[in-house]
């Protein structure tokens, strides 16, 4: 406790910095508000629970995260960026970049990636600081997250697919209304691990922002051990991401919660607790690898992998088009506005 006393102390002295750092909070919510839907919308498109009870349960455990999985994602976010190129301009401009996306996206309703929002902003206003394209990105770390916008999505569709699968042959001779009343139930455990996996994948985003800003600034000395995996953030950033992401899902993102939840595809319980286990699967399985997948890919693949199992027509293919879009375009347009951005504050700076 003495150790976030001392912290936020430096942290209140340095203006500039505590403005930065509430803005990576300020991402944090909007993160949650805007990815609520990810978390709730199969709960709430099945009907196992209304809206607020949903936002709360899937809040918790946002949360709960804190106490999972360590922070391999917030290391390799954090050192996304050659410390060379590592300013708080940069980060400064590239949350700024992540946030205008996050709302654009959310006032369409398209369920877009946070993730890839604030890394392709991080990126943009890095690039045009350096002046120049070539070693200013970790490009092992670039190539494996460009990688996974592909892959997440297939991996969530493939398990989505494969688990319902496994529910039908298993309960292929029993009544579908006991079906659904059992798996009101079960859904209850697969919205809690997916939104175990969702705050452990995405608060960890905002973690590596904080810990690129503070050591590049008051914790300038201990730079280079950082990025060379000597020495650790403290765990109190870990809670206080982990507060920020679970207050903003508490706000919900109704907008999307229609996309992902009902246009999609129809959902019954036990689609949806398919689909919410196949996205935790691969979630847990990515943070433990310390990769930063997108909860937003993950989840929506494995919507459309169990829709898909009844038939290829259940699937609305020209919502699911739009949301692919989105996802091209993400780390793009962010990196897009964070350079502009970047820009601006070069010039008033």
């Amino acid at each position: 406790m003495s150790s976030f006393f001392n912290d936020l102390f430096h942290i209140v002295q340095n203006p500039y910095i505590a403005l930065i750092f509430f803005a990576a909070l300020v991402f944090d919510f909007i993160n949650g508000f805007h990815d609520a839907a990810n978390s709730i919308a199969t709960v709430v498109g099945t009907r196992v629970l209304r809206p607020f009870q949903a936002v709360c349960w899937a809040a918790w455990w946002n949360f709960a995260a804190a106490w999972f999985f360590g922070v391999h994602v917030a290391n390799a976010v954090a050192t996304w960026v050659h410390t060379d190129y590592v300013t708080v301009e940069v980060i400064f401009a590239g949350l700024v970049g992540a946030i205008v996306w996050n709302l654009v996206t959310w006032y369409g309703g398209i369920p877009s990636s946070s993730s890839h929002a604030l890394l392709g902003g991080f990126g943009g206003a890095a690039v045009v600081h350096a002046g120049q394209w070539h070693g200013v990105l970790q490009t092992t770390k670039v190539v494996l997250t460009v990688e996974f916008i592909v892959i997440a999505p297939l991996i969530g569709m493939a398990l989505g697919l494969l688990f319902v699968f496994i529910i039908m042959w298993t309960f292929r001779k029993i009544s579908p209304i006991k079906i659904d009343r059992w798996f009101r139930v079960a859904q209850l455990g697969s919205a809690a691990a997916y939104s175990l996996g969702h705050g452990t994948n995405d608060a960890q985003k905002t973690m590596g922002i904080i810990a690129a800003l503070l050591y590049a600034s008051i914790w300038k000395s201990h730079q280079a051990a950082f990025a060379a995996g000597i020495e650790k953030f403290p765990f109190w950033i870990v809670l206080v991401c982990h507060l920020a992401i679970a207050l903003g899902t508490m706000a919900g993102g109704w907008r999307i919660v229609k996309t992902m939840g009902m246009r999609i595809t129809k959902l019954r319980p036990y689609d949806g607790a398919c689909a919410e286990a196949a996205a935790a699967t691969s979630l847990f399985t990515s943070a433990a690898m310390g990769i930063p997948v997108s909860t937003t890919h993950v989840i929506t693949g494995a919507i459309v992998g169990v829709g898909a199992v009844h038939r290829l027509s259940a699937v609305r293919w020209g919502v699911a088009r739009r949301v692919v879009w989105a996802w091209v375009l993400t780390i793009p347009c962010s990196a897009v506005v964070a350079a502009g951005v970047y820009a601006i504050l070069h010039r008033v700076r």
